[in-house]
């Protein structure tokens, strides 16, 4: 009998193994081949891919290759079972990674995906039980076909990929209240609960044997020495050696635990800390990206208090009542001590908490600054030095840092005052229980071990509540850190995933504008005003227009990185905003007016985010776009370095790389800005020659000034102050442009 997850006895199950009398050997040579597919031309396909988008199909989600994997951090190009997961809740899917027998998988999950030997899956879409054959997906060319089971376990690797279609409900209030309740971080705290526990537990123990030592040294002064008692005094020895053995153990466990939370937590939140900066809307790009880099550097703030032994401090707190009743039960009225002792040490540390808050916000902002100053005097240090501004941006330097000295100074001050009060306050009152301790022994209400147990509980029970009073400036840091990087998850999303997009494998590269007005963040005059055109599949159009006219507004409008304020940007009929960005940018060819490329080589800057991509094709495209003609000339060719932000090659060079990124996917619709502002005239001449042969069937939107390039286009639409002012084919406007008719300077 074969059980699903519930532990109920499904109808239909795999049902028991064939014998190898029941399979023909000729067939599972075949079935093999087919499982584990070795030719050249396959060796780049991702079968966990391939199975997901059977089973998004399968499951009626179906979704494109782009939306499934874009921004994924994909393991040498390829889905592992656990980016799986994170994929296919893209698609509406919830996936879970099972360790199961083939035969203890129950019909009832079917359709789920096997994992195979040699890196392989498939998708088990039914099962014959009674004739020992299954029914699979073919993971290269997506057809069924049929396999023996027993060839079929003998590739199985033992884990399965569960998958089933994710319950969405709309959004009620009540559902609304419930989401948001759920916090980002702690939601992942949340998740180590059990681990957590286990170092309350183990506090329990540590705190349970800290009493051993109090206890030791009473009964030793108060009853093995007046009476002698060697033997009792070994066995006492003996046991108390007993328990810090265990204290040391348990004391090991507790780190070991509170480190494998902290190590835990780390990877899940700068993965998703990450995955949000990058999945954020363009829109909520930050103003200096020097004051971003050192709030989200915050983050090591938060990770180490939580993943460091101080947090044991704050776990410790709940014990000090143990120790005050403990001290209750062997001293009686000193308890008063530590009990008077205790609040004020925590009064103080609360009266602190303004001013070093105070502190942290300023030494925050201030290291904000610094750290912005840095970054854009670096990135613009060949400016810097033509302008003559080193004495400025040394003056912002020197300001940033004193002001961040002033508070980093005034808030270990403050947070050190703390820590020297509580010190103070807990030898006053070890002090004190002397005193009291000393009148109590004369009026023999007392006894001399007695005493030395007391004050050993009492520096045992305010030993929690100093820590935690020194720590409250590590507590405001974190606060701060945590108010900092909540604003990072806060940014708008590109993919929101209770509003599904509309799928779109491919494109035939049709654009419309329809009344389309934008403006950018914080602005309040439109960047374009009503605009409205449209472009037919494999068009060539040319956007020209004065400096500030809309034309580099309209090509952000089109890859989907920022949103019309009214009006709708429309692909092959669809409003942009009901497509994945992913499967819009995936196919679209675009070169910006200031390529950036990455540290690495000419090659993986081509290829930059599709690595597989066969030499082949690296080869067309930089003969297209001019790249062989200086990769030829260098002895290191296309592992040539081009520095940051490619600093080691010219701007020429640099196009002619964005030119060769633009035409690897061989998109349908292409923009450009300014390909070849950067390159000398013959240069420009061969890639107007190349990009007419590339560009053929394709869309083309062009932006320029120069009007050499013009010949790749057939069509001019003219912008000037946001505004469509002259729209038409090339000559029409152009001799409009010469005669005066449109008001609109040209280079």
């Amino acid at each position: 009998m074969f059980q699903n997850e519930s532990g109920q006895n499904p109808e239909a199950s795999l049902g028991e193994q064939p014998t190898d009398q029941q399979v023909n050997n000729e067939q599972l040579t075949d079935e093999v081949a087919e499982l584990s597919p070795a030719s050249e031309e396959l060796r780049h396909h991702d079968p966990l891919l391939i199975c997901l988008l059977q089973m998004t199909r399968l499951k009626d989600a179906p979704c494109s290759e782009t939306s499934l994997i874009a921004g994924l951090p994909l393991v040498d190009e390829r889905l592992t079972p656990e980016l799986f997961v994170r994929a296919a809740s893209r698609a509406g899917l919830e996936a879970k990674v099972v360790e199961r027998k083939l035969f203890d998988i129950s019909s009832i999950v079917l359709p789920v995906v096997l994992l195979l030997e040699d890196n392989n899956a498939v998708v088990l879409k039914t099962v014959d039980s009674a004739q020992g054959k299954a029914i699979v997906i073919n993971e290269t060319e997506a057809r069924e076909s049929e396999i023996s089971l027993s060839n079929l376990t003998e590739k199985y690797t033992g884990y399965a990929i569960y998958v089933k279609t994710e319950q969405r409900f709309e959004q009620t209030a009540d559902l609304k209240t419930k989401t948001a309740s759920e916090h980002w971080f702690w939601s992942v705290m949340k998740s180590s609960w059990r681990i957590y526990r286990d170092v309350l537990v183990a506090s329990f123990f540590i705190n349970l044997f800290a009493i051993a030592t109090p206890l030791f040294v009473m009964n030793v002064y108060d009853r093995v020495v007046p009476n002698q008692a060697i033997e009792t005094l070994w066995v006492l020895a003996i046991g108390v050696i007993i328990v810090y053995v265990f204290d040391l153990i348990l004391k090991g466990l507790r780190g070991y635990f509170i480190e494998v939370a902290g190590k835990k937590s780390d990877i899940i939140l700068s993965a998703f800390l990450f995955e949000r900066v990058l999945g954020s809307r363009y829109s909520e790009r930050p103003s200096s990206i020097g004051s971003f880099v050192s709030q989200f550097r915050e983050f090591d703030t938060v990770r180490n208090f939580y993943t460091s032994s101080t947090i044991a401090a704050f776990v410790d707190m709940p014990f000090v009542i143990l120790f005050l009743l403990l001290i209750f039960y062997v001293g009686g009225p000193l308890v008063w001590v530590p009990v008077i002792a205790v609040p004020i040490i925590l009064i103080y540390g609360l009266c602190m908490q303004k001013p070093i808050k105070h502190a942290v916000e300023q030494t925050f902002e201030s290291s904000a600054q610094k750290n912005a100053t840095l970054v854009e005097s670096l990135v613009g240090l060949e400016t810097v030095k033509v302008l003559g501004a080193e004495g400025f941006l040394q003056r912002l330097w020197e300001k940033s840092v004193g002001h961040m000295a002033h508070w980093s100074q005034r808030m270990r001050l403050l947070s050190l005052s703390v820590g020297l009060f509580a010190g103070l306050i807990q030898q006053l009152a070890s002090v004190v229980v002397i005193i009291a301790g000393v009148y109590l022994i004369v009026e023999r209400e007392l006894t001399m071990g007695a005493l030395i147990a007391t004050f050993m509980l009492a520096s045992r029970a305010m030993g929690p509540i100093a820590q935690v009073a020194s720590l409250l400036v590590s507590y405001d840091q974190t606060k701060t850190a945590l108010s900092a990087l909540d604003s990072i998850v806060a940014k708008n999303q590109e993919r929101v995933p209770e509003r599904p997009f509309v799928k779109r494998p491919s494109f035939e590269g049709a654009i419309q504008f329809n009344k389309v007005t934008f403006n950018y963040p914080d602005e309040t005059q439109s960047a374009l005003d009503n605009v409205s055109f449209k472009i037919n599949p494999g068009e060539k159009v040319a956007i020209i227009g004065r400096i500030g006219s809309g034309k580099t507004t309209i090509q952000k409008l089109l890859l989907g990185l920022y949103q019309p304020s009214q009006g709708s940007v429309l692909f092959d009929g669809i409003d942009s905003q009901q497509i994945d960005p992913a499967d819009l940018r995936g196919h679209i060819g675009h070169v910006p007016q200031d390529v950036i490329l990455f540290s690495g080589s000419i090659k993986s800057n081509i290829v930059y985010g599709s690595p597989h991509i066969e030499d082949s094709e690296i080869i067309r495209v930089a003969n297209a776009s001019g790249v062989k003609e200086f990769v030829d000339r260098h002895p290191l060719g296309f592992d040539r370095p081009v520095g940051e932000r490619g600093q080691a090659l010219s701007g020429g060079q640099r196009q002619s790389i964005g030119i060769a990124r633009s035409l690897l996917s061989n998109p349908s619709m292409c923009l450009m800005d300014e390909p070849t502002s950067g390159m000398d005239n013959s240069t420009e001449s061969l890639i107007k020659e190349n990009l007419t042969t590339a560009l053929k069937g394709k869309t083309l939107v062009l932006v320029t000034h120069k009007t050499s390039l013009l010949s790749l286009v057939d069509r001019v639409i003219v912008l000037d102050g946001g505004k469509l002012i002259a729209d038409g084919q090339k000559e029409s406007v152009l001799d409009a442009l010469k005669k005066g008719q449109l008001r609109v300077a040209q280079s």
